[in-house]
């Protein structure tokens, strides 16, 4: 098959892909048409169906696994599919380990990266902390493993979370040596476990959607939760070391309008909150440069709220 990463503007599609996402809209002119996220394993690539009514197009539904014949044009910077025809496929036709988004990262190499942070917590509590989620609790590892970071925005793939765990825990680490005031135990603590609540706010792959608790409370207050949880079961825990942790947590994201319950209050708060966006936005980045064969000037991206360009590697 020719994955989606290897499309170029004027190619044409004529492949097997996932539905992961189906949205009907209309458009200015009262035309209906139907929007499309194709995924495989490099990625996904939105699309579009301007005559839904097209004998051509047959019925499926999102998570489907589709042939797709249509044009591959560019706009606003990003790729897009024009769809003529499209077959739902049956089982058998395809292999699903070919459409699920995967970190270029060995797995596991990264979670024994991520061990040796949790071996080197030297506070007796936070590390007690660390290990019941990390080492003693086999249902969450596993689901830390698999989870992905988000949606669609930065890490979303298998194995996204603890990329981007693990990149949080770097930075904090740096972080730690060149501002000595930093209390390393909490801080790289905080890294380790400040996306943990990503878990239960996003399902696993193919469907890789916001859980009902994800749409409820969120990863910020599902994760504090989680902390809590765990806390109660350590006996003698310090109170304010208690309070801390979770503070980093609730500040993560820096500011009110981001999500963020609290504002930094504390400096390890404020440095997990820079080292998260560091991460998050450098990835964002990446990832659109990596969805594209463009250079120059990409368009406006209002992630970034700004024209980006892309540079050529010499």
């Amino acid at each position: 098959m020719k994955y989606i990463k290897e499309y170029k503007d004027g190619d044409r599609m004529f492949d097997i892909y996932m539905c992961k996402h189906k949205q009907s809209a209309i458009t200015k002119n009262g035309k209906p048409y139907e929007n499309l996220i194709l995924q495989d394993k490099t990625g996904t690539i939105d699309a579009k169906i301007w005559d839904p009514n097209n004998a051509g197009i047959a019925e499926f539904d999102a998570l489907d696994y589709i042939e797709v014949y249509g044009d591959v044009t560019s706009f606003q910077g990003a790729l897009q599919v024009n769809i003529k025809r499209i077959r739902k496929c049956r089982e058998g036709e395809y292999n699903a380990a070919d459409y699920v988004p995967v970190s270029q990262y060995n797995i596991e190499d990264m979670f024994k990266e991520l061990l040796g942070y949790v071996k080197g917590i030297e506070n007796p509590y936070l590390k007690q902390l660390l290990q019941a989620f990390f080492i003693k609790d086999e249902n969450f590892v596993k689901s830390f493993k698999q989870s992905s970071a988000a949606k669609t925005v930065h890490h979303g793939f298998v194995g996204g979370l603890l990329q981007h765990t693990l990149s949080v825990t770097r930075l904090c680490e740096y972080y730690c040596g060149a501002y000595p005031k930093l209390n390393r135990d909490l801080l790289i603590t905080a890294a380790i476990c400040h996306d943990i609540g990503k878990t239960r706010e996003i399902s696993p792959f193919p469907r890789n959607d916001y859980t009902d608790e994800g749409q409820f409370l969120g990863h910020i207050v599902i994760g504090t939760e989680m902390i809590a949880e765990k806390i109660r079961k350590i006996p003698g825990f310090p109170v304010l070391l208690a309070s801390e942790l979770k503070h980093c947590l609730l500040a993560h994201h820096g500011e009110y309008e981001f999500g963020s319950p609290k504002k930094p209050a504390i400096m390890e708060a404020l440095a997990l909150n820079f080292a998260d966006n560091t991460d998050a936005k450098l990835q964002t980045f990446t990832e659109i440069l990596d969805n594209t064969n463009e250079t120059g000037w990409l368009g406006f991206n209002r992630l970034f709220d700004s024209n980006l360009r892309g540079t050529k590697m010499e």
